[in-house]
């Protein structure tokens, strides 16, 4: 996801992030009067400035790419059985109506004679998911960044995530459940490696 908004966040200056930040909180204090409130009561005097400070690092993916993510983390290995790093926990905005979801996410692949840092497939994840995003996307954009730097033999993702746009409006489902997956090279093409995966991140 690379457009000229996401640029200029990436190459700004401090006075461009103040600028930034302050037009920031002027929409937010236009949207808190638009709801009915009062915003120069005493306890939203403040709340612009922390809403628009806390989007901007809600959506702090946007200012990462995956050369800052993987920074020379990739090591010749003769290594090609099963890596699988589970369990990851992410936090993202629906797109839809900008309100969280959250969950877990568990990344494998089959390395190629080359392997990544184990710290890095939660960095990646964390960069994908700190952006607006639909669980769809999010479960692709992770596996096919992760074969791209690795060329890996397969890269599998399965998240599974709980999205308040279900849970506080809509449907209002609480306890429910989303979950995704992504497949690519064997463990799309292999059904044997797929199962064996699934049952590993169950």
């Amino acid at each position: 996801m690379h457009c000229v908004g996401t640029e200029q966040r990436r190459s700004e200056t401090e006075e461009e992030k103040k600028a930034r930040l302050a037009k920031m909180s002027g929409a937010v204090r236009t949207l808190l009067e638009c709801i009915g409130e009062d915003v120069d009561r005493e306890g939203l005097l403040k709340t612009p400035e922390r809403y628009a400070k806390a989007l901007m690092f809600f959506t702090k993916g946007y200012e990462e790419s995956m050369n800052d993510v993987v920074n020379d983390a990739l090591f010749d290995e003769d290594h090609e059985e099963m890596v699988i790093v589970r369990d990851i926990s992410i936090f993202s905005l629906c797109e839809h109506h900008l309100v969280p979801f959250c969950g877990k996410v568990s990344i494998g692949y089959i390395p190629n004679r080359r392997v990544l840092g184990l710290s890095k497939l939660a960095r990646i994840a964390e960069m994908f998911s700190r952006r607006l995003q639909v669980q769809e996307r999010l479960t692709k954009q992770i596996a096919v960044a992760l074969n791209e730097i690795l060329q890996a033999q397969g890269v599998a993702v399965v998240i599974e995530a709980s999205h308040q746009c279900m849970v506080m409006r809509g449907v209002q489902k609480p306890g429910s459940k989303t979950i995704t997956s992504f497949m690519l090279g064997r463990f799309r093409e292999d059904p044997k490696t797929r199962e064996e995966f699934l049952s590993l991140v169950k």
